[in-house]
């Protein structure tokens, strides 16, 4: 009896843009039932061969075999009545409609008339959401105001409405809590259960072993490796196949004694209602302080606060012994604050811009010259900064929205370096960044520090925090109920705290 054909067979895959060959021949196999991680850095072709699969890009050449039978996507929606459906990292919801009307958004449920039945789309969303683990999402409620997690369990149960073979996930836990990691992770086994396959996307490659079965590893276009079992293959091996070279997945090594002098950041008594309570924390120049907690905790919520974009409810920011204006972005700027936002295309980048721009954005008043600006000691400067920090491409003309996600990391921190600033709030600073970009990204925090800036630091990631951190705050439900020096702490500790602890007297 001849064996079942793979689910979904992709061959030869090759796809180019002006200038860049973004595929080069990459076969992908994909069996029913099971999850096979797609591995690889940022530009490798992970993002321009899902898209393929997902009808967004047409191949040049190759073909696409599903269940068997060779087929062509020509679009999303061919693609989607064939059983596959994708979720990309950055969420293409709808923020001014329903939960409801989001999951039934191209195939609403309609009576006589062709009107649409919300009643019917109502309680089927609310079935899918209580079948993905949250029953609390109100399916009537904006998705605009709902919490980052929350959309990612929205988009989910869009890709469950239909009659789905295969998901393809990009990136899925990173706006998750452990919590929610656990019961994404149930999700996709009930899935797979029942047959459907899941092609998983992640750099965090401990969520790889723990839940894959087969690995392919992508490389400047190509497959360098296919097929690999992901629970016995060495990490160390991965690495070097999605990078080419060795990297040791470590972070930079702390200074032997803790840094000295007084605060150059000092918060007491900040408050939001409903948010965080009494938060009083100090950060010295040299310094990373981490806060480590669940979604929901409060961390980002501190970060915005201590930034101005949010308005406390009590408490008092310092930056050098002088209090800041509360609520006001532009008053902290002044005083030498800088925010590295979660959400950086959204909240920090002007993706249609160039780098020079994007550096140079937040210190426009230095290029001024009798009303006009000096564009040429504009670039300069945005060069230096890029230089200092590392950023490929050295080209400051170049699009933000062309570079890896590291590397628009580094043109945020570069545009605070320009800037002079004296306090960097970092809020998930490697989301989205692939492994060898991370190692990177940690050597520049860290030796800015050393420099004598003053760092605080937001991360889910409880090893990326330990790491990383000089020092830890470990919040739970908006109040820090433990704090200690990194290297007195572990990540079962710290879980164990967030999930258990109570405030500290």
């Amino acid at each position: 009896m001849a064996p079942e054909p793979p689910l979904l067979s992709m061959s030869g895959i090759t796809k180019s843009f002006p200038g860049v060959r973004a595929l080069d021949g990459v076969d992908l196999d994909v069996q029913a039932g099971e999850v096979h991680c797609l591995l690889g850095q940022n530009g490798a072709g992970k993002s321009t061969l899902i898209k393929v699969l997902a009808g967004a890009h047409q191949p040049d050449t190759g073909t696409i075999r599903w269940r068997g039978e060779e087929v062509v996507l020509r679009s999303p929606i061919a693609a989607m009545r064939r059983g596959i459906a994708t979720i990309y990292q950055e969420l293409d919801l709808v923020e001014h409609l329903s939960v409801a009307e989001n999951v039934h958004l191209g195939h609403e449920p309609v009576g006589a008339g062709f009107v649409v039945r919300s009643k019917a789309a109502r309680a089927t969303t609310a079935a899918l959401l209580a079948r993905l683990g949250h029953p609390e999402i109100d399916p009537g409620r904006l998705v605009g105001e709902l919490p980052a997690a929350q959309r990612q369990i929205v988009s989910m149960a869009r890709a469950l409405s239909h009659d789905v073979r295969l998901i393809v996930m990009d990136e899925p836990s990173a706006a998750l809590d452990p919590d929610e990691v656990d019961n994404l992770f149930r999700i996709v086994g009930d899935l797979t259960a029942a047959g459907v396959a899941v092609v998983y996307i992640s750099h965090r490659l401990e969520e790889i072993r723990r839940i894959g079965d087969r690995v392919t590893v992508l490389k400047d276009g190509r497959a360098v490796a296919r097929g690999l079992p992901a629970k016995s293959t060495p990490t160390r091996e991965v690495v070097a196949l999605m990078t080419g070279r060795d990297v040791a997945y470590v972070f930079p090594e702390r200074p032997a004694a803790a840094p000295a002098g007084e605060p150059v950041l000092s918060v007491r008594g900040l408050a939001r209602e409903g948010e965080f309570g009494a938060l009083d924390l100090d950060v010295r120049p040299g310094e990373i302080v981490g806060l480590a907690g669940l979604v929901g905790s409060g961390r980002s919520e501190i970060l915005e606060t201590v930034y101005g974009a949010r308005r406390p409810t009590a408490g008092q920011v310092r930056v050098d012994g002088r209090p800041l204006r509360p609520g006001s972005v532009r008053a902290a700027v002044r005083a030498g604050l800088g925010l590295a936002p979660e959400e950086r295309k959204a909240q920090a980048l002007l993706m249609l811009e160039s780098v020079t721009r994007n550096v140079s954005v937040s210190s426009m008043s230095r290029f001024a010259r009798g009303g006009w600006i000096d564009r040429a000691a504009e670039r300069g400067a945005a060069r230096a900064a890029v230089r200092e920090l590392s950023l490929r491409p050295d080209n400051p003309d170049v699009p933000v929205r062309t570079l890896s996600g590291g590397n628009q990391q580094k043109a945020v921190l570069a545009r605070w370096l320009l800037r002079g600033c004296r306090v960097l709030l970092l809020d998930e600073p490697t989301r989205g960044v692939d492994v060898g970009a991370r190692a990177e990204l940690y050597a520049v925090v860290r030796r800015l520090a050393d420099e004598g800036l003053a760092v605080l630091l937001v991360s889910s990631e409880v090893p990326e925090v330990l790491g990383l951190a000089d020092r830890v705050l470990v919040l739970r439900e908006g109040r820090v109920v433990h704090e200690a020096p990194a290297r007195e702490l572990d990540e079962h500790r710290v879980l164990d705290l967030v999930m258990e602890g109570s405030p500290a007297a």
